[in-house]
Formats: structure tokens, sequence, C-alpha cells
């Protein structure tokens, strides 16, 4: 089913040249005036909202201000042959998505329309996945709607409220701290203390005393008593990130206080019961480790009750605009700014990237492309350098170099040109709508491109 867009133009002519113009791509209304708008709007679900500024004697920020004030408002591109950039400014102040000035370039005007779809596309899924997960999983910080991370889902609420210790393993960036924070929310016993433990970070006494706890003069420096990491979060969850870190003594202790549920603090013989849940994260394969003997088998097993397994953010391609979409609200309330949606280009971008770094990595773009923009969208310039150094790298690794070329080298754009249409054609399976979205252009431009090409 087409998107539907409506028309708002008092020039019979310029509304049905757009109307033509526009009809491959969406299920056309249109209207003269405020007044036909409206009932148009009220009884139709319209997706955009075209509309010129002056409408006769009416006019068009009313009609604006009207529909946005819908319940469920269609996105709005604003039309001016008359307004000055301060004019247009203030129809996107009160929430026009953008403008475009007449005389109207028809290939442009497709363009913006269909960004704007997109963003309202997104916003929609978002808002809908956040408002499902929240109401019927309470998994409102694991964002996605792939098969990867619907099996992770799957599972948390499984074992959520088990008293079973958890293992998270996956590559860093993957969200790892963000299960363990759903976990414990859903635990049944979300009230109480969830303490987290950075082991990587600490050398091997502190993490015995950072975990165990020690006692007045046990060692040098031990001025006072020490309450663990354990004690701290007893009645509650004890969160263990990089696992695979630890040294081979706290490795032991570790699995008594799993094994038996009782800890000693460092300097004492008195045995301390605990009642904590233990999730334990790492980056590294333990199975491995084990192997090599760097880990140990039994420790292993104590910690391996139920294993998660966080998909890398290349395998869940689909959850990167979503997970976008979630970033740029975030990013856009912490910074005090209006929520901007990301541009063909940009988008194009962002599914391009491999995400070593996953969705710490995504997150980071985001951030540094909601900052960086004064535009009304996020454009790819806006995106930060790692991006783009990417595309640089699959360049620069093509084998044409200047001493391979000579003066029988043949450069042929008209073949190059037809080589890409042809390619994006196959990609898209024959949708010229689609292969005209990834080519970066309008469904006209392309259409003439084929009739030129004879293709």
């Amino acid at each position: 089913m087409l998107p539907t867009l409506l028309i708002v133009e008092d020039e019979r002519a310029t509304r049905e040249g757009l109307r033509s113009a526009l009809e491959d791509d969406f299920d056309i209304y249109t209207a003269a005036g405020v007044h036909e708008a409206l009932a148009i709007l009220k009884s139709e679900p319209i997706n955009i909202l075209l509309t010129d500024l002056r409408l006769g004697g009416d006019s068009g920020m009313d009609l604006l201000d009207a529909a946005l004030a819908l319940h469920d408002p269609p996105v709005a591109v604003m039309m001016t042959a008359y307004g000055s950039n301060d004019t247009a400014l203030e129809a996107v102040r009160r929430g026009a998505w953008h403008f475009v000035t007449k005389p109207l370039n028809l290939d442009e005007v497709e363009l913006l329309l269909k960004r704007a779809l997109r963003s309202q596309t997104l916003e929609t899924e978002n808002r809908q996945l956040v408002h499902q997960v929240t109401k019927s999983h309470k998994l409102d910080r694991l964002i996605g709607k792939s098969a990867a991370i619907g099996r992770v889902s799957d599972l948390i609420q499984q074992v959520a409220a088990t008293r079973a210790t958890i293992l998270i393993e996956g590559e860093s960036g993957t969200g790892k701290e963000v299960v363990a924070h759903t976990l414990h929310h859903l635990s049944g016993r979300p009230a109480a203390k969830m303490v987290i433990v950075h082991c990587a970070a600490l050398s091997p006494q502190l993490l015995e005393s950072e975990l165990f706890g020690h006692e007045k003069g046990s060692f040098t420096g031990a001025a006072q008593r020490r309450i663990g990491r354990f004690e701290q979060a007893d009645g509650g969850t004890l969160f263990l990130d990089e696992i695979g870190e630890i040294d081979a003594a706290t490795q032991v202790k570790l699995l008594r206080v799993l094994s038996e549920r009782t800890l000693e603090r460092v300097g004492s013989n008195t045995p301390i019961k605990v009642d904590v849940r233990v999730i334990a994260a790492t980056n590294k394969n333990l199975k491995e480790l084990v192997a090599k003997g760097l880990f140990r088998e039994d420790l292993y097993f104590r910690l391996n009750v139920v294993k998660i397994e966080m998909p890398p953010l290349r395998d869940r391609r689909e959850d990167i605009m979503l997970l976008a979409n979630s970033f740029l609200h975030e990013f856009a309330k912490e910074n005090d700014r209006p929520v901007k949606p990301l541009s063909d280009a940009a988008v194009q971008l962002l599914l391009a990237y491999p995400w070593p770094g996953n969705v710490r990595e995504l997150r980071t773009a985001i951030e540094h492309g909601v900052v960086m923009s004064n535009d009304p969208t996020i454009e790819s310039r806006h995106l930060p350098q790692f991006l783009h150094s990417q595309t640089t790298d699959i360049r620069n690794s093509l084998p044409l170099t200047k001493n391979t070329l000579d003066a029988s080298t043949e450069f042929n754009l008209h073949a190059l040109e037809a080589n890409t249409i042809r390619a994006a054609l196959a990609l898209s399976d024959g949708n010229r709508t689609h292969a005209a979205e990834l080519l970066g252009v309008s469904r006209r431009t392309l259409q003439r491109k084929l009739k030129d090409l004879g293709l």
C-alpha cells in the first residue's frame, strides 16, 4: 500500500502538476484551502502534508498548527514562493519537518518527501517498539527487531526471575551491561542493589579486596575494615564485568562463594553468608580459555548455568536504524536540540559501515551527528570521520593505481553509469523506486537515465 500524501495548493496548475509527478509513489489527496484540507486530515490517515504557506485568504501556518494538533499528525513540508528564510524557519520552529521554495524542482520535492516519510516511519517504529517491549516485556533498553536480538529477549524473560547464575558473552560494545541491568530489573528483586565490578580495571590484590572485603591490618594500607562488593550486593545482583581477566587465586575464592554462598574477608577466617545473584560478562571465549589452562573449568561451569550470547551489530543490521533513531532522540534531549532525521546519504553510510565497535560505536557516531548538525537534517558530513574512512579504505584498496594506467586505459563514464544502475536494479530485484533510493536520485531521474542509456 502506498503512503498517503495531501497536497494543499490554491493554484490548480501547481496542484495537478504535483499530483502527476508524485502519483507513482504516493496515494494522493488534494485540497485548495484550509477547510477542505482539514476535512481530509480528520477523515483519512494522511502520512505527509505538503502545503503552501499562502492559500488565498488563508494561512498555511494555521493549517500546520491544526494538522500537528491531531492525535496522529502527518509529517509536514511547507512550500513558499513569498516567504523569507525567517518565514520558513518559523514554520520549522512550529513543527514543520522542512520547507521548499518555489519554483519547485519536482525531483527535489520527491526526494524530500521520501526522506520525510522515512523519518516518520522510523520514529513510529521506534515508538511502537519501545511501547511494545515496555508494556509486555519491560525490555525498554534492549532495542531491536532482528531474530538475533529476539532470541536474547526471549532468554532474558525465561531466566530473569530465577536464581540461576548468568554468563553473558559477546564482543565489546554489544550491550552486555544493558542485558545485566535488564535481568536485574526483571529479577523480582529490582528494589535491591545491583553492584557492578569491572574486573579488568583492578590488580589481583585490589580485586580480591574489592570482591570479598578485608579486615583492618590484613595487608599494608588496610587501615580499616572494608565491606566487599558481595556483601554490598546481599539480597540483590552482583555484575562481574570482564570476568575472563581475573587471576587464578581470585578464581578459587570466587568458586567457593558461588558453590557455598559464603565468603571470608581478606585477613579473616569467619564465614559470611550472602544471598547474591551473580551475572558475569566477558568479551572473551571462556571455553577457549579453559582449554588453554587460563581459566578454571569448574568455575566456568558454575558461571555458565545459563549463557546469553550477544550478537555483534553486523549480524543484526536490520536493527541499526532503530538503534540510531533511539540515540537521535536521546542525544537531542540531552543537548536540548530538536530531533533531526538522518539524510539518505547519512543512512547509507551507517548501513554500509561494519561497526567493529558495535552498538557503543553507533551510539558515539549518532551523538557526534546530533552535536555537529546545524541543518534541518543530519547529513553524512556531520557524522564522524571514521565512518568516511571506511569508504576511503575501500577506494584505496582498488588495484587501479597510477602505475597500472597507460594511454590504452579506457575511461567510459557512460558504461560506468549504466553498470551502476544495473547493479542497483539487481539489488532491488528490479524495483525502480528502491533502486532510485540506492542511487540517491528520484524515481523520475532514474526513469530518465534508463531511457537515455537505453536500458
